[in-house]
């Protein structure tokens, strides 16, 4: 007779805690427009540069304290992945920069557009790139936000190239990052740590020509450094939040972060948001929904739901 399943010592971590620790990485995205507007006139690649820099820092601090920078080293001696991670660090760059761009140009309503638009953007690449099949409500959804980006252009006579940007770079990042099977958090540490070098360089011209602003004034300089914090606390709390919700239910988390920033766009930095407007969130958002009614029936979606703010 087969003994009684004795509990084990380490019991899993509070499942009740998963929602907690998605609200505050996912508000903690949506409300990152607020940090980004204190740079006031600084150039987003100088704020960009600062970043990665401060981000690496503090990743590989948190690394270290965990005891897993042995990690860092062995990805890092594998030619094939650093050449991928290299690419990868390359559109969290352009992804990154663009977005504090877009915020502290007042185009923060079409920054959570990009956002937005990020998941159906994914579910388009696995079918062009990894033959994955598209059910009948994703198949409506990718048309669905066609037809109110193609609105939005018809209507404005312009191309919300922030908010496809947006959505297109992150989009590709995911596809990247599944060929490169890391922890996200190790991941991330070597994204920014082979970028380093390169804004470190860059940041130091500007202090040799005089034209940057570390060190400028105590309070910018310590925006500077809590851009690594702000930058990788959100990532922790999103851990968290994925070892105990169900990837489902963290979809479902995403769309906060883009609501946020939406609301901050409109109601705080009094951002235009016309009918048009309306009608291509509209569509967006109804393309959402159909997307996420359909992923219910499904797999788990091969992208990580982590928004690169």
């Amino acid at each position: 007779m087969t003994p009684p399943k004795q509990p084990s010592p380490h019991p899993d971590p509070r499942p009740q805690a998963g929602p907690l620790y998605a609200l505050l990485a996912y508000g903690a995205w949506g409300l990152l427009p607020i940090y980004w507007k204190f740079f006031g006139p600084t150039p987003a690649v100088e704020v960009l540069s600062h970043r990665m820099i401060w981000s690496a820092v503090f990743l590989c601090t948190i690394l270290l304290v965990q005891r897993r920078l042995p990690d860092v080293l062995t990805l890092l001696k594998s030619p094939q992945q650093v050449r991928v991670l290299f690419l990868t660090a390359s559109l969290l760059s352009f992804n990154w920069g663009l977005y504090i761009y877009g915020v502290n140009s007042d185009r923060v309503v079409e920054a959570s557009l990009g956002y937005y638009i990020n998941p159906l953007v994914s579910v388009l690449l696995g079918f062009i790139f990894l033959k994955e099949r598209l059910q009948r409500g994703q198949q409506l959804a990718v048309v669905l936000a066609g037809l109110g980006v193609g609105y939005f252009i018809w209507q404005l006579g312009t191309i919300p190239w922030i908010a496809l940007s947006l959505a297109i770079s992150f989009a590709f990042y995911g596809l990247l990052r599944k060929v490169v099977p890391v922890a996200p958090m190790v991941g991330l540490a070597v994204e920014t740590l082979l970028i380093t070098p390169l804004t470190l360089l860059f940041v130091s011209y500007l202090g040799l020509v005089g034209q940057g602003h570390f060190g400028s004034s105590p309070g910018l300089t310590l925006l500077f450094i809590g851009a690594g914090v702000a930058t990788s606390m959100p990532l922790l709390w999103f851990n968290n939040a994925a070892k105990r919700l169900s990837l489902a239910t963290l979809g479902f988390f995403q769309y906060l972060a883009p609501s946020l920033a939406l609301g901050l766009g409109v109601f705080v930095y009094q951002e235009p948001f016309t009918v048009t407007h309306g009608v291509t969130f509209g569509c967006i958002w109804a393309a959402l929904i159909l997307y996420s009614a359909s992923a219910l029936g499904c797999k788990p979606q091969p992208y990580p739901l982590r928004p690169g703010r």
